[in-house]
Parts: C-alpha cells; structure tokens; sequence
C-alpha cells in the first residue's frame, strides 16, 4: 500500500473526493437543464437523472468511501488500496458517464456498468467481513440493496415498471437506514468521547439499546411500507409514529450539549433531518399540506449531505493523523450545507419564490461541496502526517 499514490491508499482519499466533485457538476447539470439552457444526453428525463446521480452516484460514492475505509476497522484486515481500489473507482466513474450518455450507449449499457459497481463493491466487502466472520454483514447487505435499487431506477426510466418511482423510494429508504444504523453507533460515541474529555459526567450518551433497536426495526418496517404503498393513509401515519420515535431517539444523545465542538455537533444537526423528514412525509400523506417535495428533500437535501460532509470532514482528519477539530472553512461548510438544505425544503413550501429558492438552494448547497474540495482536496493527496 505505500508503494501507491497517496490518493490510493485509502477508499475514502478517491471517493470522498469524486463525490464531492460529482455533487457539483451534476447539480450544475442539473440546474442548466432545469433552466432550459442544456438538454442531457441521457435516457433519464432531466428530474430523474438528477434523482439518480444524486442518490446512486455523489451518495453512492461516499456509502464506498466509508465502506471501504471502516472495513479494516472492523475486521483487523489491510485495506482495498493501489490498483484494485483505483479500478473500483474506474467503474463508480464509467457508471456516471454511461447514465448521463445512456442515450447514445442505450439504457442497457447504463445499467450494467451502473448496477456492476454495487455488486463488485458488495462482493469485495462481503469477502472482507467474512473472512473474520465479522457482524457487519448487514451494512454490507445493504449496500447490495442499493444496487437492487438502481436495479429499480433504470427499469423504471426505461418504462419496465408500472411504478417509475419506486427504484428512488428504495434507495432513498435503503441510505436513510443506513444514517439510522451508523449514526446511531458514531453519534451518541464521539458524543460521549466529547463530553468525557471536557468533564461531563452526569447524563452521558450510551450505545444503542432496546429503544434503539426498536425505532431502527419500525423505522424500516415504515420505509418498506412507504416503498411499495407511497400514498397509503396508513403508512403516512406510520411514518409520523417512527417519525416521532426518532425525535426522542436524537434527544438522548444530548446534542445540545456538545455545541461547543462543530464536529460534533454536526452530526446531531445532520440526523436531526431524519425524524424531520420522516415526520414531514408522513404529514404529506395524510394530507395536511406539506408538499412531499418538502419532506423528500428533507431527506436527500437535509439528512444525507448533512451527515455526509460531517463524516467525511471528521473521517478525513482522523485517518491522515490531523486533529479532531473544525477550523473556520469546515464551520462554513457546516453553515453553507444546513442553510441550503433549509432553503431547499422551504421552496415548495412557498416561503420562497420557487425559481428563486431554487437557485438560492444549489448555490448554498454547492458552495459547501466546493469549499469542502478547496478544504480537504489537498489533503486527501498527501500521505498521513507521519508517513512518505
């Protein structure tokens, strides 16, 4: 592994770095189309290939960025680094420039190069994990269900399902389970680590409990539900209940109070959007107003790139050897994020002017990914302090 670039040596220096890079410019692509000004030479309608780079492509990438990086973690093993890394990295790529030309290729190409980077990445992490009969296989089996998913996406924009939307619910459903299981491992653990070394030793976070467990398992339950029954009453009820199951969930891993430290905090802030989101779809079912826009973007616009840039900054510091803490560029990020995403879901709301909150939302949530590359872009090309 030290025999490779620095940016190789490592599954988080490549994928962090493209995602964020593939953020940009597809939501720049993205806002030309919407504006009239560029018309795409996918397959995809504009809006769905925007919902699928956003979700299989920029999300998809930082979900192999952490994968790869917390599997040698998990499993004492060495790391996918050097050329089997830079070649998984090839097909996250092939798959972005195949949708986005699938209507040159055809929508068959897309798909297999597409779908092929889930199911290498889950067959390569797969074998790690089970070669020390470590217990995160679940982690890993969702991944190949975001795979199934983009299964999902293609079929539908190729008019094969009676429902086009249900690939995006899925992978939507699959990434928010994903925050629910991970963040409420990290959260309430470095929120805890926090509060110790400053002092704090009355009410302190613990691990996962029963509670814990049981809103993760009906969270899931309401998720599936809404995946296949999106306008059923009963699921919008549902996915209030679980909504406000994690509201209480967050709650006890005192976030308020580690505010002081903006990398930690920002975890809580980031999963804060979940129940928010959750709560807000299941409003919008049961028809009390609120636009599923809002609440979906809630999700993909609040919760996932909020947790995304607050793992990925603390990852990044961690494993090159550089101190745990947030200087004044990464504070910004943090602001340009959550404002954004609070523009974002205002829009369909009409506290906004559509065309205007629009635009105000992609320069927010833009910038962030931009200072986020300016920021950390270096680093992730330079070996860890301490090494050659």
């Amino acid at each position: 592994m030290a025999a490779s670039p620095a940016i190789l040596r490592g599954g988080f220096r490549p994928f962090f770095l493209l995602g964020a890079t593939w953020a940009v410019i597809a939501l720049v692509l993205w806002m030309l189309s919407f504006s009239g000004g560029l018309a795409l030479p996918s397959a995809f309608d504009p809006l769905m290939w925007h919902r699928h780079e956003m979700l299989f492509g920029f999300v998809g990438a930082v979900v192999a960025g952490f994968l790869l990086t917390a599997i040698p973690n998990w499993t004492g093993r060495l790391p996918i680094a050097g050329w089997p890394l830079a070649g998984l990295v090839g097909l996250w790529a092939a798959g972005r420039i195949s949708v986005l030309c699938s209507a040159w290729t055809g929508i068959a190409t897309a798909a297999t190069v597409d779908v092929g980077f889930y199911f290498v990445l889950a067959g390569l992490a797969a074998r790690e994990v089970m070669a020390t009969k470590n217990r995160s296989l679940p982690v890993v089996a969702m991944v190949f269900l975001i795979g199934l998913a983009d299964v999902a996406d293609h079929a539908g924009a190729a008019g094969l399902l009676p429902d086009r939307e249900i690939g995006m619910r899925a992978g939507i459903s699959i990434v928010v389970m994903l925050i629910s299981l991970i963040g409420g491992r990290i959260i309430p653990s470095f929120t805890r680590n926090w509060m110790t070394k400053q002092g704090i030793t009355r009410r302190l976070p613990t691990q996962p409990t029963r509670y814990d467990l049981a809103v993760v398992i009906s969270t899931g339950a309401a998720l599936l539900s809404w995946t296949v029954a999106p306008d059923a009453r009963s699921v919008g009820a549902l996915l209030m209940a679980v909504g406000a199951g994690q509201v209480l969930r967050l709650l006890r891993w005192g976030g308020l109070r580690s505010a002081r430290d903006p990398l930690v905090f920002i975890l809580h802030l980031g999963y804060f959007w979940v129940p928010a989101g959750l709560l807000m779809l299941g409003a919008s079912i049961v028809d009390t107003g609120i636009p599923r826009s809002a609440a979906i973007h809630a999700l993909t616009a609040g919760a996932m790139p909020t947790m995304i840039l607050a793992v990925m900054t603390r990852a990044i510091l961690g494993h090159t050897g550089r101190q745990l803490a947030a200087n004044s560029q990464t504070v910004l990020i943090y602001v340009l994020i959550t404002l954004g995403a609070l523009v974002r879901v205002a829009t369909p709301l009409g506290i906004l002017d559509y065309s205007n909150g629009m635009q105000m939302a992609a320069l927010m949530w833009a910038g962030a990914f931009v200072l986020f590359l300016i920021a950390y872009g270096p680093i992730l090309f330079r070996p860890s302090l301490g090494q050659t």
